[in-house]
């Protein structure tokens, strides 16, 4: 009796907990979900134009020797700063010394010639042309002596402009002359740098599109300052200027050079560095939505946009370019609209929802910018 007491009292315990499981398994009605919604506006959106650049200074300036000798001295150091005038290499010029001895007593003797001869011309005693013949001689040698003075003077190199010293490819002792191949140095005024960058065709005529202007150079002048990324990523912290279009494209490449320029006061940027040029193209009364927002689904870009009952229901839509952390849409959405802004991967078309809205952001300047523009490295002239 108690055997059979206990084996029932199992089979209860067996049935209840397989009830518990089945009211577990039991799928729960859920009702909508809340998501983040925004409604579309039109407003300004600012994107940026990236080309790579070559920097250069405002002057680069190869020093060269005048004269042929062995390098006595070099005064100077590899990215040193030097003023304008100031002896950067001494050369050898003996040779020249010993010549220039020579020819200023050739014209001593011519001077003495054209003295014993004067008195005798001004008595009629010989004729004139004596005269002129040893003043000619005397005209001759000057020239000859102060050729070779000014050849010794050569021998003593100065900085032809304010600037940096470059490398320095030659020793103290090395045989040098006008023929070399290398400079002795360069000389390279950095207070204000060039970037030198080029655009292709396309974005030639992107570019003449975009800015006001009869000419390219008029169009120039309506570009806001262009900022300078820097090779760690930083932006460089003074604005830059576009100044010159090359006027004919290059018919190897179809690339046109044009040429920003930058303030250099605390010698941050380098001549012969990279960075990249950052032009600035305002799109006025445009269509943004956050990035968040859009999914791409076989190669077209979609956001679900809330209808009147707060169902969504998924939209094609075209994305002229990128601002920030925004897409600017040319096509497929109008102001006034309610899109969703957040975890449309959780959405299919119909699902109702509970719109949560959240503040629209005012565009932010674009601190991560796109992937570079593919653009011919140009090379400074």
């Amino acid at each position: 009796m108690r055997r059979s007491s206990a084996i029932g009292a199992l089979a209860i315990t067996i049935l209840l907990a397989a009830c518990g499981k089945k009211e577990e398994q039991a799928p729960q009605q859920a009702g909508p979900v809340p998501f983040p919604v925004q409604t579309v506006a039109r407003e300004n959106a600012v994107v940026y134009e990236e080309y790579t650049a070559n920097l250069e200074g405002q002057q680069n300036v190869e020093i060269r020797p005048k004269v042929t000798g062995f390098i006595t001295q070099i005064l100077v150091d590899e990215g040193q700063e030097v003023r304008k005038g100031q002896v950067l290499f001494k050369i050898e010029t003996q040779t020249l010394n010993q010549d220039a001895a020579s020819a200023k007593a050739k014209v001593a003797a011519a001077q003495v010639e054209v003295n014993r001869l004067k008195p005798l011309v001004d008595r009629k005693i010989i004729s004139n042309v004596q005269l002129e013949t040893a003043q000619a001689n005397l005209e001759s040698a000057k020239a000859a002596y102060s050729s070779i003075a000014a050849n010794i003077g050569y021998g003593t190199i100065t900085a032809p402009v304010s600037g940096v010293i470059g490398s320095l490819p030659y020793k103290v002792g090395a045989l040098v002359s006008p023929t070399v191949t290398d400079p002795l140095t360069t000389v390279s005024d950095s207070h204000v740098i060039r970037a030198y960058f080029s655009m292709n065709e396309k974005q030639v005529i992107s570019f003449a599109k975009t800015f006001k202007g009869a000419t390219l150079q008029q169009k120039l002048k309506a570009v806001p300052a262009v900022s300078l990324l820097l090779a760690d990523g930083s932006e460089y912290d003074v604005k830059g200027k576009l100044e010159t279009v090359n006027g004919l494209a290059d018919a190897v490449t179809g690339t046109t050079q044009f040429r920003a320029e930058f303030n250099n006061p605390q010698a941050v940027l380098r001549s012969g560095g990279k960075a990249t040029v950052r032009i600035p193209v305002t799109y006025e009364n445009a269509v943004v939505v956050p990035q968040n927002a859009v999914f791409d689904m076989q190669g077209k870009k979609m956001l679900y946009v809330v209808n009147k009952d707060n169902t969504v229901k998924s939209k094609v839509i075209t994305v002229t370019n990128t601002s920030g952390t925004n897409f600017i849409v040319s096509e497929g959405l109008e102001q006034g609209e309610l899109i969703v802004v957040e975890g449309a991967g959780k959405l299919k078309d119909g699902t109702a929802i509970v719109p949560q809205p959240v503040k629209q952001e005012t565009p932010a300047v674009d601190t991560a910018a796109a992937p570079a523009k593919d653009s011919t490295n140009a090379q400074g002239k």
